[in-house]
């Protein structure tokens, strides 16, 4: 479990507007351009550029440039996989006893 908690990718989703923006693309479901993205999501522009970096430094997103122009898109395999693995792991540390309860921390 310990290689699944990449601090990174809890640290890039923490911020509500990094969040907020990786949620826009997400429903999106398409690459979207910088701007596209700041007025979709109602965020300045400003601080979009810096927070969408930040997202893809920690494997949310992927970035192309056309140009002078940046779009992103999810990475929805990478993320989908990591979130499944996780919680897998989750799962198999602290599995239910038949009573419903997690019994990984009864002592």
């Amino acid at each position: 479990m310990d290689d699944l908690l990449d601090p990174a990718l809890f640290k890039a989703l923490s911020d509500p507007t990094r969040a907020q923006l990786w949620a826009c693309l997400v429903k999106c479901a398409r690459p979207c351009s910088v701007s596209e993205v700041a007025e979709c999501c109602e965020v300045d522009f400003s601080v979009v550029s810096r927070h969408l970096a930040t997202l893809e430094g920690a494997g949310l997103l992927e970035s192309r440039k056309d140009g002078r122009t940046v779009f992103y898109s999810v990475q929805h395999g990478t993320v989908c996989r990591l979130f499944r693995a996780l919680a897998r792991a989750v799962s198999d540390c602290c599995p239910a006893s038949s009573s419903g309860k997690n019994t990984c921390c009864e002592r």
